[in-house]
């Protein structure tokens, strides 16, 4: 069982590792290192809000033949989301993301060999609703076949959808992560061999 020193490098390795592709991420990131060097707990110790900043991870699934994408209709976020959830007290977020996608649709697929086992996206987000927080999310990618079979989790999602990639005006009507539209820009670039840049300095994340 990891200590709570050792989850807290690891998350730390993890948010450091990631190469932010615009400033907005680059703040996110410098907001989450220093949350994380601060001592703040890290992990959600009791739902749905406690304490009111704690790690989340999505499942990007992606059908690279296809360019496409998997979203879930979340029935309580009520919003088209990723595969997800929050980690767990000294989880390894990795595992954490492994877990959901077993929990959620009973698949294990392999991260996705242009990303590996490293967060490609981050973001920290104020959630709706009664029991507003603040999620901060680390957003892996994996390899997956579309026509695979899985067995969604029908308590969590109302729908799930493939969707393209390049294609927003193809996905469905409805609410979505605020990050989402950057994190499409990010993908396409990485998808198509674009560069990344690394950013300093910009504001700090809203609502965090």
């Amino acid at each position: 069982m990891p200590t709570g020193s050792t989850a807290r490098a690891a998350v730390r390795d993890l948010v450091a590792a990631v190469e932010p592709y615009d400033l907005r991420e680059a703040a996110h990131q410098a907001w989450m290192l220093e949350w994380i060097d601060s001592g703040a707990q890290l992990f959600r110790l009791e739902k749905p809000s406690t304490p009111p900043r704690h790690l989340a991870v999505y499942a990007v699934l992606i059908d690279d033949p296809t360019r496409s994408i998997m979203i879930v209709d979340h029935l309580l976020a009520q919003a088209w989301l990723f595969p997800g959830g929050h980690v767990d007290d000294l989880e390894d977020p990795r595992s954490a993301v492994c877990r959901e996608l077993m929990e959620e649709l009973r698949i294990s697929p392999a991260f996705h060999p242009q990303t590996g086992d490293i967060p490609f996206f981050l973001t920290v987000t104020r959630t709706r609703g009664r029991h507003s927080h603040t999620d901060v999310t680390l957003w892996f990618c994996y390899s997956a076949d579309r026509n695979a079979p899985i067995t969604p989790d029908r308590r969590e999602f109302g729908e799930v959808q493939w969707v393209p990639i390049d294609d927003r005006h193809a996905w469905p009507d409805g609410a979505y992560d605020p990050g989402l539209e950057r994190f499409l820009g990010k993908l396409r670039a990485c998808l198509d061999g674009g560069g990344e840049h690394r950013f300093t300095g910009g504001l700090r994340p809203a609502g965090a």
